[in-house]
């Protein structure tokens, strides 16, 4: 299955269905907070977006199973200088789920375009975390005009690209539906000790493992299937070398019990070949979760990228 060899190949198939299988808070996001300026008049059944703060506007976008909690520290310190809008994704971390076993991703790519053209933004910068740097991928490729940069963070344009260079995503398909059976499978207290154990491999900070944690069982399952087989199955590397917007991609490495650099550096820099321009940046010390692991460096990359 995986073209690593030696003690890379149970890290990287640890790694791949980390983020296949249950990337990404049980708990539903607080009402209200006295810093948040405006909540934009939208609604959708696919996603929903708080809004603080005041300036150029930024997106932020969770990944699989995630809450946009994920993203509170950075939109607590953007919202001083930028208008920030963070995205909640239907059924995932306690939020309503009505589509079943529908498709998922691009349902959810065009909401993102549907929100940014009736806010009335002006291309905004995308930050998006895994599955949610794949979306700001495809929104810019297929909504060039509405984005004006895209960061993505520990996310590949093709995840199933980790099962080996000639992964397509036809070959991607049995594997993408045997991740889609066990998510719907398994009993409660199975599915717990799963997402714990794959915790432990997305973060290296305990209280972030516990938020993972509940924020996957908190997921509706059959959504968190439907994006699994979505992004298994999603290649956006074709539309990558006609892209002209901006793209800076974060990705980790961890030389004790992550993606050691050497992988990581040949993994993204492969991938993320046929992109003109493309920003690659390492950060080590660091599993899937940059954002809990490493705050401070990864605060900086982001100041970097927004004043670009």
């Amino acid at each position: 299955m995986m073209y690593v060899r030696s003690g890379a190949r149970p890290m990287l198939r640890a790694l791949f269905l980390a983020s296949a299988v249950a990337l990404t808070s049980g708990a539903t996001v607080a009402a209200a907070r006295a810093e948040t300026v405006a909540v934009a008049p939208f609604v959708s059944d696919r996603l929903s977006v708080e809004v603080v703060g005041t300036g150029p506007d930024v997106i932020l976008i969770p990944g699989l199973a995630s809450s946009r909690e994920v993203w509170r520290a950075t939109a607590d310190r953007l919202k001083a200088t930028h208008r920030v809008h963070l995205v909640q994704l239907a059924g995932f971390a306690g939020e309503p789920w009505t589509h079943g076993d529908g498709a998922f991703v691009q349902p959810e790519v065009e909401e993102l375009a549907r929100y940014i053209r009736e806010a009335g933004l002006n291309r905004p910068a995308v930050i998006g975390h895994s599955m949610g740097g794949l979306s700001g991928l495809l929104l810019a490729q297929q909504q060039p005009g509405l984005v004006g940069q895209v960061m993505t963070v520990d996310s590949l344009p093709f995840y199933s690209a980790m099962f080996g260079p000639t992964a397509t995503a036809e070959s991607a398909r049995p594997f993408a539906d045997q991740a889609a059976g066990m998510i719907l499978g398994a009993d409660e207290a199975s599915f717990r000790t799963q997402q714990e154990a794959t915790a432990r491999t997305l973060s290296r900070t305990p209280s972030e493992q516990a938020r993972i944690v509940a924020w996957s069982m908190a997921t509706d399952r059959h959504a968190m299937a439907s994006a699994i087989k979505d992004v298994m199955t999603t290649d956006a590397r074709p539309g990558l070398a006609a892209m002209t917007t901006p793209v800076t991609a974060l990705y980790a490495a961890d030389a004790d019990g992550g993606p050691p650099a050497a992988l990581a550096d040949g993994m993204w820099g492969r991938e993320y070949a046929a992109l003109p321009g493309v920003t690659l940046i390492r950060v080590d010390g660091s599993r899937h979760f940059i954002m809990a692991d490493q705050p401070e460096r990864f605060a900086e990359l982001v100041d970097a990228f927004l004043a670009e």
